[in-house]
């Protein structure tokens, strides 16, 4: 369906363990002789279909984990060297310790990064970490058979959301959902198949603009979201990661020019190069601006739903958009990116935007960088195309960062080259400037289906145990 979160059967089946509690200290986590790895899975991954209510969805038997911050149950990885990296040091850096005194108990540390605030680590989550490439998430589909049951009924898209945390530990936990969802509430029904195609009725005439619904209400719109929100942010209280600070909730919403593409293609336009929006683009702009503006203000207010419900960071996805050049992106995208950013700091001033756009022919390699970094959000997520410290040089100074690791190195590996790639990123930038920005690692595009458990596991572990490069 969409880069975020595209449905397909990944080529290889990824053999899980279970994984019970995370029972170790922080201190087995930084043996030098041992690189270790989460177990993939866990034991207590299914929740039972339960009644409407939000509080209902935790009675699940879920096993929580416990607010001492213990580390994850790990195994050995024998493919990765035992010596510690002669890249690193065991000592924070400078700032690193008084940032970490001066965490507020309670504050997420990904929350306060993207606030550009001090922190004494760098967070990390995964795009696209919900799903597809985990064992549990499959096991799921026999129970949930499509997309739309999983994402849209709250037991499924909670237990979702959470494997990632459960497994993994990360930062971030994001619901798991997808750009289209607010789409039906606005007129505008779609089918997504389990290979992840789209089928759309298409807004292409003035027409079928005036027959969506004009009076979307982010409220009502979808409850199953505010529900599942609700639940995320009740099962995480008092949960801790690997550095004793609470995960952050992060919600998520499709910009205007990438959800046009699926109004006026009626199917994902990247096969053939966007040729009817390109077409209504000449035929026709004003038509196309009706419907972006449409979709700016009613996807502001589906983001700000998200917040009201219990998202506690927002991220923003314009992923088609890179395929426009310099003045067709400014026209029918940046126009409106800031529209959606604006409209959401009017009413969540504190609230962390992270603004992503996928790399494509005219967004590679850092091309539309400047751009988003003058869109009002506080972080940019930066693709894999570009190096991260040249993307520093490039957004300015007061907005953050985030990303950028390979998903095919991530994929790939081997783990050596996953913890020199991490590495090198995280030795370009520290967790916060000193002009305020901050920095969340991530991957450059999301997760890719087939990535074993195991290099994800090893990748947030790398993050969560490494002490920056000391002069």
């Amino acid at each position: 369906v969409h880069p975020y979160f595209k449905v397909s059967t990944p080529r290889a089946s990824i053999a899980g363990s279970s994984l019970s509690s995370r029972a170790m200290t922080m201190a087995s986590l930084h043996r030098a002789a041992v690189v270790a790895v989460l177990v993939a899975g866990h034991a207590a991954c299914g929740l039972q279909p339960a009644a409407s209510s939000s509080s209902s969805l935790l009675q699940s038997g879920r096993r929580p984990r416990g607010g001492g911050g213990g580390a994850p149950v790990i195994m050995a990885a024998a493919a990765v060297s035992t010596t510690t990296p002669a890249t690193t040091s065991n000592a924070p850096n400078a700032g690193e310790a008084p940032a970490a005194a001066a965490q507020l108990a309670g504050e997420p540390t990904l929350l306060r990064a993207a606030r550009g605030e001090p922190v004494g680590h760098t967070p990390v989550w995964m795009m696209r970490q919900a799903g597809r490439h985990m064992q549990v998430y499959r096991d799921l589909v026999a129970k949930y058979p499509t997309f739309r049951e999983r994402s849209e009924i709250p037991e499924a898209a909670l237990e979702i959301s959470l494997q990632p945390w459960d497994a993994y530990g990360v930062d971030g936990v994001i619901l798991f959902s997808d750009i289209l969802t607010p789409l039906p509430a606005m007129g505008v029904e779609f089918a997504i198949s389990e290979g992840g195609a789209i089928e759309i009725a298409p807004v292409r005439t003035r027409e079928a603009f005036d027959a969506l619904n004009h009076d979307f209400d982010a409220t009502t719109a979808c409850p199953f979201v505010g529900e599942v929100l609700g639940s995320l942010r009740t099962a995480l209280s008092g949960q801790t990661t690997p550095q004793g600070t609470p995960p952050t909730v992060l919600g998520f919403v499709g910009l205007p020019f990438t959800l046009a593409t699926y109004l006026v293609e009626g199917k994902t336009g990247t096969k053939t190069g966007f040729s009817e929006v390109k077409a209504l683009r000449e035929s026709d702009p004003a038509l196309l601006h009706d419907i972006l503006g449409f979709l700016a203000k009613n996807i502001a207010a589906y983001a700000c739903y998200q917040i009201d419900s219990g998202a506690q960071v927002i991220q923003v996805f314009d992923s088609w958009a890179g395929h426009l050049d310099r003045d067709a992106f400014e026209e029918f995208a940046f126009a409106y990116q800031k529209q959606v950013v604006a409209a959401i700091k009017a009413q969540h001033p504190e609230t962390p935007v992270i603004i992503y756009m996928a790399p494509d022919t005219h967004s590679r390699e850092g091309q539309r960088l400047e751009f988003l970094g003058a869109t009002g959000a506080d972080v940019v997520s930066v693709d894999h195309t570009v190096d991260i410290a040249e993307a520093r040089r490039v957004v300015p100074a007061h907005v953050g960062l985030q990303g950028n690791l390979d998903p095919a190195v991530l994929r790939d590996g081997p783990l050596d080259r996953i913890r020199e790639e991490t590495e090198r990123i995280l030795n370009s930038l520290p967790p916060t400037t000193e002009g305020g920005a901050g920095h969340v690692m991530n991957l450059g595009h999301g997760i890719e289906a087939d990535t074993p458990e195991d290099h994800a596991a090893f990748f947030v572990n790398t993050v969560q145990n490494f002490r920056r490069k000391v002069d």
